[in-house]
Parts: C-alpha cells; sequence; structure tokens
C-alpha cells in the first residue's frame, strides 16, 4: 500500500461489495456478540442508497436497521462500543470499524432507508416502533489486504 487514500479505498471497495456486515456487541455478562447484518453500503444490493452515502467517504459513517426489540438494542444501551466486520476472503481482504454506535429515532432517516418487503420484520412500516436505525461513525480502522496489515484512526 502506497498511502493512506490506497488504505481508504481498500476499505471503501469492501463496504460497497461485501455481505452481510458483521456487527459485533458486548452483552451483560461482557462477552462479544456477532450477528451478520445487511450491509446497507452494497452497490448491488441496495442500489437507491448509494447516494445516502455518497458524502460519507471520509468518514465510513455506517447504518443498519433492526428490531428495537433485538438483544443488540438492549447491549448498545448499556455499552456503545461496537466492531463491524466486512470481509472478501476469497481475496485476503478484510476491514475492521469500531467506535460508538447510536441508536437514530428520527423517522426522516428511517424512511429514507425504507425498502419495500421489510414489512416482514416491521410490520407498521417505517415508523414501527419496533423498528430502529443504528449508525456509526467508526473511530479506528483495522484491516488487512492480502500479506498487509493496516491500522488507522479517524
Amino acid at each position: 500500500m502506497k498511502d493512506d487514500s490506497d488504505l481508504k479505498t481498500v476499505c471503501l471497495e469492501l463496504m460497497e461489495i461485501t455481505h452481510p456486515a458483521y456487527l459485533t456487541t458486548i452483552d451483560n455478562e461482557g462477552f462479544p456478540q456477532t450477528r451478520a447484518m445487511f450491509n446497507l453500503r452494497n452497490k448491488e444490493m441496495w442500489p437507491r442508497l448509494v447516494p445516502l452515502f455518497e458524502n460519507c467517504m471520509d468518514d465510513f459513517m455506517i447504518l443498519f436497521t433492526t428490531n428495537t426489540s433485538s438483544t443488540k438494542i438492549q447491549d448498545i444501551l448499556k455499552n456503545r462500543a461496537v466492531s463491524v466486520y466486512y470481509c472478501q476472503p476469497e481475496k485476503s481482504r478484510g476491514v475492521h470499524f469500531g467506535g460508538l454506535i447510536e441508536v437514530v429515532d428520527d423517522l426522516e432517516i428511517k424512511k429514507a432507508i425504507w425498502h419495500d418487503g421489510w414489512e416482514k420484520y416491521y410490520p407498521q412500516g417505517y415508523d414501527d416502533p419496533d423498528h430502529s436505525v443504528l449508525r456509526l461513525y467508526p473511530t479506528i480502522v483495522k484491516g488487512w489486504n492480502q500479506s498487509h496489515t493496516f491500522h488507522f484512526e479517524l
């Protein structure tokens, strides 16, 4: 890798092509809990959301949608420290983003990311009380690209 811009390009490529993203929270007993989540930055799977992320190339903002009643929300309300992992193992590439995640209550954001078919998760629609949005502005980035590892802070 030549410089930070090369590293950022690798990170953005992984965010835009991989599925799923893996979110890790910390449970009540201090144990990591990892789950596969819809990678809403995946351009092929969620093309309508591409404009939402166009201004987030330098801060790597990550959004997830989840049930308010889920254990991940309970974990986050007690400890906002999380990690999100994107990987492409067949090409020996992966990136981990860490930081403090937030639960976003903004109905406009919920509406902006809403997709037909999500009624199976949130029967009342984008404003379902059991529909939450999570947002992470990572502060630390660690990864690997073939035989090279990297680390930088945002």
